[in-house]
């Protein structure tokens, strides 16, 4: 027989954890001396460790664990390494997506820390981007953290990496009378993965005229005014409600010289195929 101790240096298993498991009745030792309350094991026992082990190393719940040894059940230990590694697919599926949306952002910030195009207009091909999105107009930076807010729960919590993938759309309406201090929806860039088809929407794919500025909404007017006279100026015609992005904000950097908004209207080009 082996005393807990040498039992816990066999195995790599915590003392504190023998005992535990001796508690709940999952792993019991096969002899308590009643005089010193030294607990002992033998070596029959050893395999029965360390299937504890292996199951709970699947990530199998002490419940589920001690349910199959009870039973002993073929089958149900079958079922049990299915459920598990359904469980284990989709943490792979979830970790993939993150990720991806790493990538996307290390990607999307070195290229904002690096813009060299900026306070120029430029016209763009722009393919169609998923979000999810609350039309309700909002002024203020109060108010469109609660509405990003309500995006949130809308999501169902899911963290969001949401820094720089925020947006915002002034109305057309809006836009043609020059009022660039109303927005009129937030909305967040999504992939497709993180999508539910209840709240799946789309920022239309087509030609855009884009312009990029150091600084944020405050100076924003500025911008817009002057891609207003690039889409005269060219015979282009305003073609919906204008976005907003600050890609690289106070979150990120507290060094105001690098804050990156982007400001994107979309335009009618005539006599120009517009792509698929």
């Amino acid at each position: 027989m082996y005393a807990i101790g040498d039992m816990s240096k066999i195995h790599n298993v915590p003392i504190r954890t023998l005992r535990y498991y001796d508690k709940i009745g999952l792993f019991k030792p096969i002899f308590v001396d009643q005089g010193t309350g030294y607990r002992y094991y033998s070596t029959e026992q050893f395999e029965q460790l360390n299937i504890i082990k292996y199951l709970k190393f699947l990530g199998l719940p002490l419940k589920q664990i001690q349910k199959h040894l009870a039973s002993r059940d073929a089958q149900h230990f079958l079922d049990l390494l299915k459920k598990q590694r359904a469980i284990t697919e989709k943490t792979i599926l979830e970790l993939q997506l993150i990720c991806s949306q790493f990538s996307s952002r290390i990607d999307e910030i070195e290229k904002a820390l690096h813009a060299d195009v900026l306070e120029q207009p430029i016209l763009r091909y722009i393919p169609r981007r998923n979000i999810v999105s609350i039309d309700e107009p909002v002024s203020s930076e109060a108010e469109w953290e609660l509405v990003l807010s309500k995006l949130q729960r809308q999501l169902s919590g899911i963290p969001s990496l949401f820094i720089g993938k925020v947006g915002f759309t002034v109305s057309l309406n809006n836009l043609l009378n020059k009022k660039f201090d109303e927005y009129s929806s937030v909305f967040i860039l999504q992939d497709e993965a993180m999508i539910a088809s209840e709240s799946a929407k789309y920022l239309d794919r087509g030609m855009y005229a884009c312009i990029f500025f150091r600084g944020n909404h405050d100076i924003a007017p500025a911008y817009y005014e002057q891609l207003l006279q690039f889409i005269n100026s060219h015979g282009y015609e305003v073609n919906g409600d204008s976005i907003e992005r600050i890609i690289i904000d106070d979150y990120i950097s507290n060094n105001k010289e690098l804050h990156l908004t982007e400001i994107q209207i979309p335009v009618y080009v005539h006599d120009t195929v517009s792509k698929d």
